[in-house]
């Protein structure tokens, strides 16, 4: 029997298929879909709070995948990388992702991760960089992001962002929170991104 779970990777995998331009589509074709499920305990966060807000944020072509995800916030496992250590307090009440599938994720991937970065308003994810390639697709408006030594850039709902290995990004939110796609490949997986403009711009 099918299981939310089910539900996420097919609509997950269903709104990455309606996304035009040629990094994601090839993104897309080179993932193995029959991922094996993997068996996770629940873990909430207190940034959660804000999937109420992002639903009714985001734009109807994404509402069946974010809707998804707030109706059944408290059976996924949640997960954070930093500490309040790293950006202090209100960063870590205000931040957290779902993997999907990959090496942490519901469902087993060794190649590739996939999953929803929630930050919530007023927050700045300095600049970092890692190994692995990222593609990030807002699936809420009204944040600005910066690549390399370039500015912040105002990014719609939708829209592609694509960060080559070792390329450093940041994001900065406004008044409303964010839930972001995205797609990890071609690194360490699970890696903790090094903080700084180190990366190649």
């Amino acid at each position: 029997m099918p299981t939310i779970f089910d539900a996420l990777l097919r609509e997950f995998r269903g709104y990455l298929k309606s996304v035009e331009g040629a990094v994601v589509r090839g993104a897309v074709a080179a993932i193995d879909w029959t991922m094996p499920a993997r068996s996770l305990e629940p873990h909430g966060l207190a940034c959660l709070h804000h999937l109420d807000r992002i639903a009714e944020l985001a734009p109807p072509a994404i509402q069946p995948l974010v809707r998804l995800v707030a109706n059944n916030r408290d059976a996924l496992r949640w997960g954070q990388t930093y500490s309040a250590a790293d950006f202090g307090q209100g960063f870590i009440d205000n931040y957290g992702w779902l993997e999907v599938f990959g090496t942490r994720g519901h469902f087993a991937n060794d190649a590739v991760a996939g999953g929803v970065l929630i930050l919530g308003p007023d927050i700045v994810y300095p600049d970092h960089h890692h190994i692995a390639e990222e593609i990030y697709i807002p699936l809420t408006g009204g944040t600005e992001w910066r690549m390399g030594e370039g500015g912040f850039q105002l990014r719609a709902a939708g829209e592609v962002i694509h960060h080559a290995s070792n390329v450093s990004h940041a994001m900065r939110t406004g008044k409303d929170p964010l839930m972001a796609l995205y797609l990890w490949r071609g690194g360490p997986l699970a890696q903790t991104s090094t903080i700084g403009t180190g990366g190649r711009g």
